[in-house]
């Protein structure tokens, strides 16, 4: 099993999380809340919203999201979900656990911080390093700037 820190549309609540919860993509657990040990920009870019973490260590914020334990048949899933490596590039980075996963879990607890997989950017406009910086994303939130989902493209 993979660890993979997911901070937009695949979250609980947000547009893509369905992706994660059909078993035919393999398997996907829900292990704790996170947020990057370093900060990174992420921005809410081009014609359909969506949000990026641009693979720019060191600037930005500390980013908050969902970290995951998924199988390698999910890994290969989103891999091509997130057009992996041609639009994101899968990258790990260290994430600060802010809570465990479902009480009564079988696995011991997990540790402080974790090393996981995460879908960033390393090539983007450069325009993009200007938008605003947010330390978390939600589909709908104050930004104003709502996603527009795949199949409404």
């Amino acid at each position: 099993m993979a660890l993979v820190f997911l901070y937009g549309t695949l979250k609980r609540g947000q547009p893509n999380h369905r992706v994660l919860r059909d078993s035919a993509h393999g398997s996907a657990a829900f292990r704790a809340r996170g947020r990057t040990l370093d900060p990174y920009p992420l921005v809410i870019a081009g014609e359909h919203n969506i949000p990026w973490l641009l693979h720019l260590p060191g600037s930005g914020r500390r980013v908050e999201g969902e970290v995951y334990a998924v199988d390698e048949q999910m890994l290969r899933f989103l891999d091509d979900f997130e057009s992996c490596p041609a639009l994101y590039q899968r990258t790990a980075l260290r994430v600060q656990l802010l809570e465990e996963g479902a009480p009564g879990a079988e696995e011991p607890p997990v540790p402080t911080t974790v090393q996981c997989f995460v879908y960033s950017r390393a090539t983007f406009p450069l325009e993009w390093a200007q938008l605003p910086h947010h330390d978390s994303y939600d589909s709908e939130g104050p930004h104003g700037l709502r996603y527009n989902p795949r199949e409404n493209r």
